[in-house]
């Protein structure tokens, strides 16, 4: 009888495996397995091979020289709406929020589609490991029907949102631990992350990690606490840079570094208000990072608060030793992942990322010289970027479409400005943006301010709604201006 049942069992599992097969196979290959590590407020300038002077990185140095550099690569300037534009494809202004209502941090609705949901149709196993933060910006209230695992997530292990007290941790829909000692989040993570890897490492897998550190509060474990230069912000870095390694070793020693893609970025850029006068992190008492030679921090629609370190590993597929200094972005990894997978990208909605294939392969030549990159601060338009050209539009020294951050404690009161006519930059000589150059070339200037009015239209702006804003339950009328919350009283 148990014989019976035992050769029951396994025909079952070759049925499974063989109408499994078909969904693992494009064109004779199997999928690509894929790894996101994504740090919470790593500032651009945090990793050695991005200029870092004190913090060692010698794994995610390594990454960089086995696999690619991006250096114009952007996140949000917010942490949520980061996670909402790596998830969707999208512009976090375009995406459908429940109750209609456009959060600082958003709350995705339920019909919006993520990139773990296209790689599911492809038979991929998924899980996430660290802050969802779409669920609510809350560590309790939130809505389980829209966790991780509501949302195309096999397996989910981390925590509701951001450590700003606390850190509760889940297992898939269960808490298994309130208040979690944070020092041990980072390993961790890992540690379930390599497990759920060995699982699944007979089939394409998605592994999603975002990281609760160095998002503030603080903390290391005992083997690094104490150990970087760069006092304890260093010491969370040096421990993450650590894991990453891990995690490369383990997918090497399990044969499949050769068929495994490992994105490593951060949401947004460093959080200055966590550093004496707001200054870029350099003091061992400064718990915020760095931007090193670009404007500003998390916050701010200067290059400082969205563009990130970001590094491509792929040993046999990414070209080593390889810098990209060509427009992407964390919207770009849905469209690109599900080209790679050959899946398909929702068809029945706008996607703004771009399938960036030949940019993670070297073809840097077939790159789009024409391509926009649009900076959005809450539903506040506020800059664009084509080539090495950025405009930064007129906006008021406190507008009111960044509320709450019209007046904008989180970054250095020199950066708290507006402009009255647009101010044009040159990226390539002028990183910094410090130079207005719009006299001097009146036609970019035209040019990109046709790009932002034609983005009004199509997305939206603090006084318009776009045509193409996403709004997925009954309306009695479509809003005109972006649903916001209403201020708080005073």
């Amino acid at each position: 009888m148990n014989a019976t049942r035992q050769f029951c069992t396994s025909l079952l599992r070759c049925l499974s495996l063989v109408v499994t097969l078909p969904l693992m196979a494009e064109n004779g290959e199997l999928p690509p397995n894929f790894v996101i590590i994504f740090t919470d407020d790593q500032g651009y300038q945090d990793v050695g091979c991005f200029g870092s002077p004190d913090i060692r990185t010698p794994r995610l140095d390594a990454m960089a020289k086995e696999g690619m550099k991006f250096t114009s690569f952007y996140a949000q300037p917010v942490c949520g709406p980061s996670r909402a534009a790596l998830m969707t494809g999208c512009y976090p202004m375009r995406v459908a929020e429940r109750g209609h209502t456009k959060q600082v941090h958003p709350i995705l609705h339920q019909d919006e589609i993520t990139v773990a949901e296209v790689l599911k149709t492809k038979g991929y196993a998924t899980a996430c490991f660290g802050k969802w933060d779409l669920a609510k910006h809350a560590q309790a209230g939130f809505f389980i029907d829209l966790f991780p695992t509501r949302q195309g997530f096999d397996y989910f292990y981390g925590t509701p949102t951001s450590n700003d007290r606390i850190a509760n941790l889940y297992r898939n829909e269960e808490l298994i631990e309130k208040s979690s000692n944070m020092a041990t989040l980072t390993r961790r993570y890992t540690d379930e992350a390599i497990a759920f890897i060995r699982r699944n490492q007979s089939q394409p897998f998605f592994v999603y990690m975002p990281h609760t550190m160095p998002h503030t509060r603080l903390d290391a474990s005992a083997d690094f606490k104490g150990k970087s230069k760069r006092g304890l912000y260093g010491d969370v870095i040096e421990e993450i840079d650590f894991n990453v390694g891990r995690m490369l070793d383990a997918i090497t020693d399990m044969g499949l570094a050769e068929n495994t893609y490992v994105l490593f970025t951060s949401d947004n850029g460093p959080w200055l208000i966590k550093n004496k006068n707001h200054a870029d992190g350099h003091l061992k008492e400064d718990h915020g990072g760095s931007a090193g030679p670009l404007r500003s921090g998390k916050v701010s629609t200067f290059e400082g608060g969205v563009r990130v370190p970001t590094i491509l590993w792929g040993p046999g597929r990414v070209p080593a030793g390889t810098t990209c200094d060509s427009i992407a972005s964390t919207m770009d990894v849905m469209p690109t992942f599900a080209a790679l997978a050959g899946a398909k990208v929702p068809t029945d909605r706008v996607i703004d990322g771009e399938d960036i294939r030949h940019l993670i392969h070297g073809h840097f030549d077939q790159a789009d010289q024409d391509r926009a990159y649009f900076y959005y601060l809450r539903v506040h338009l506020q800059a664009v970027r084509q080539g090495n050209w950025k405009l930064h539009l007129p906006r008021e020294e406190e507008p009111v479409g960044a509320a709450p951050f019209s007046r904008n404690t989180h970054i250095a009161p020199a950066d708290r400005i507006g402009f009255e006519e647009p101010f044009l930059v040159d990226l390539k000589s002028d990183l910094g943006e410090t130079t207005n150059a719009a006299a001097q070339n009146p036609q970019v200037v035209e040019r990109l301010l046709a790009l932002a009015e034609s983005m009004r239209q199509d997305l939206g702006d603090f006084d318009r709604v776009g045509a193409n804003m996403r709004f997925f339950d009954p309306l009695e009328s479509r809003p005109t201006t972006p649903p916001v919350p209403k201020p708080r009283k005073r």
